[in-house]
């Protein structure tokens, strides 16, 4: 098997599709009342799934977490730290809410952390080289 991506199941999909469109800038044309997003972003499947949908779908009923959510993060990387800093900037001031500021870390990695309006965890790090050398 071979990842193809992931998802979120979301209660609000209007305001998530406005925050991960408008906020993040992924590419989004489905309308905010629609049960399901499916879009691929750097060439990875990202999924925003309504909650009630799914439950239909699977004919289940689940629990979610309710506020800050520190299961998984999502993770943006950039090419500088000064990306970091004017992402995070943006974000907070667009309606992310600021979990962490901009750092840099012991091992050389500046990054910094917002929410998405449903309490999902999002990282912003650079380690201050183009995407395709990070791992170098």
């Amino acid at each position: 098997m071979k990842l193809d991506g992931f998802g979120l199941l979301v209660e609000d999909m209007g305001r998530m599709i406005r925050f991960y469109r408008d906020v993040l800038g992924f590419e989004i044309r489905e309308a905010e009342d629609t049960g399901n997003v499916y879009l691929v972003k750097d060439g990875t499947l990202f999924l925003l799934y309504g909650r009630k949908d799914f439950e239909k779908m699977t004919d289940r009923r689940y629990e979610y977490v309710k506020g800050l959510n520190g299961h998984f993060e999502i993770v943006l990387y950039v090419d500088t730290f000064q990306e970091v800093d004017d992402s995070y900037s943006r974000a907070v001031a667009a309606g992310a809410k600021p979990v962490m500021a901009p750092t840099t870390e012991p091992w050389g990695q500046r990054t910094c952390y917002i929410a998405d309006p449903e309490g999902n965890l999002i990282e912003i790090g650079s380690w201050n080289r183009p995407y395709e050398e990070k791992d170098a």
